[in-house]
């Protein structure tokens, strides 16, 4: 789980505290997604995992994610503010947002060509 988090370069570093941060933010998120995923959850629910994280992280845990919702069979839901492109490939269902109202709702491949069709 270390490596898949892509933690190993930090494995023996004490996390720290919000006074001395031994850690950078991305790879404290990082951590609190492991010590979410230790207790073997049926449903992960996480905020914002992507956000500080550069693309390639981002792009790696969103994968990471997909892989653990296909293999173990985890129900994975998350809020994500404009996800990049390498990201949202790995989106397998989708509701999206405007001013509090669901606009879109389904397959996420499938939302481009609905709002094309819808004249976006």
């Amino acid at each position: 789980m270390i490596k898949d988090l892509g933690l190993t370069k930090c494995a023996q570093t004490i996390i720290g505290s919000v006074l001395k941060k031994t850690i950078s933010g991305g790879e404290r998120k990082r951590t609190a997604i492991g010590v979410e995923l230790i207790t073997d959850p049926s449903v992960l629910m996480l905020d914002e995992p992507t956000s500080g994280l550069d693309s390639f992280t981002a792009r790696s845990l969103c994968k990471l994610l997909q892989d653990l919702a296909h293999t173990k069979f985890k129900t994975v839901i998350s809020t994500i503010h404009q996800p990049s492109s390498q990201a949202f490939k790995f989106f397998d269902r989708l509701i999206l947002m405007a001013d509090g109202k669901i606009v879109y709702q389904g397959i996420a491949f499938d939302a481009a060509d609905y709002f094309r069709n819808l004249g976006f």
